[in-house]
């Protein structure tokens, strides 16, 4: 049982650990490249959907907050990813209004239980459907220049640590197969962005 404590603790602030600074090579490749080829706005705009909502589940279930405490460190880092991202396109104004509308998703999540519930239950999907928009923009581009991998790389090593503390606390089901999926999603992106970077440098040395 001791043995059980200290990996999930080791699980725990590793992954809060890693989230601190999860989104932050992304970042930085795009205030170098200042441009978003290959970054997909859909799915960065899915991901925050799915991140509030989650943690929103698991604070209005009173789940232990370890389990999920990166999550607002992860909002925050897409925030700023999305005014970058904005900002590039030139369509900064924008934000104003998704500003507007995730503050009142967000709100409107905890007016009834059942709300929460079938949120939570389109969840993984929501989730899903941010990785595939962005596998779609990688595959339309054909470049993975300015899309890091180490970022998907820590997200799927999050994902990974993430199954092993929900099976040792809650064991919910839901949340679980949300990790499974979002596991195999994100190293499914990593390695097309290492495929189009490699693609990439080979394109270069041949030039």
């Amino acid at each position: 049982m001791q043995q059980v404590d200290t990996f999930l603790h080791i699980a725990n602030f590793s992954t809060l650990f890693v989230c601190m600074v999860l989104k932050f090579p992304q970042i930085f490749v795009l205030m170098r490249a200042k441009s978003t080829t290959g970054v997909s706005l859909n799915s960065l705009l899915l991901e925050l959907i799915g991140f509030i909502v989650f943690v929103t589940y698991q604070m209005y279930y009173d789940y232990p907050p370890p389990t999920y405490l990166e999550y607002p460190i992860l909002i925050a880092q897409d925030v700023i990813l999305l005014l970058l991202i904005l900002h590039y396109n030139g369509s900064l104004r924008q934000s104003l209004i998704y500003a507007v509308v995730f503050v009142g998703g967000w709100r409107l999540l905890t007016l009834e239980k059942w709300i929460i519930d079938l949120a939570m239950s389109l969840c993984t999907f929501i989730s899903a459907a941010s990785k595939f928009a962005q596998l779609q923009c990688l595959w339309r581009s054909k470049d993975g220049r300015q899309v890091s991998a180490l970022s998907w790389a820590l997200a799927t090593y999050t994902c990974m640590a993430r199954i092993y503390t929900t099976t040792v606390t809650t064991g919910d089901v839901q949340v679980l197969v949300r990790f499974i999926a979002m596991t195999l999603l994100n190293l499914w992106v990593l390695l097309t962005v290492l495929h189009y970077q490699r693609r990439g440098s080979s394109s270069k040395k041949k030039d």
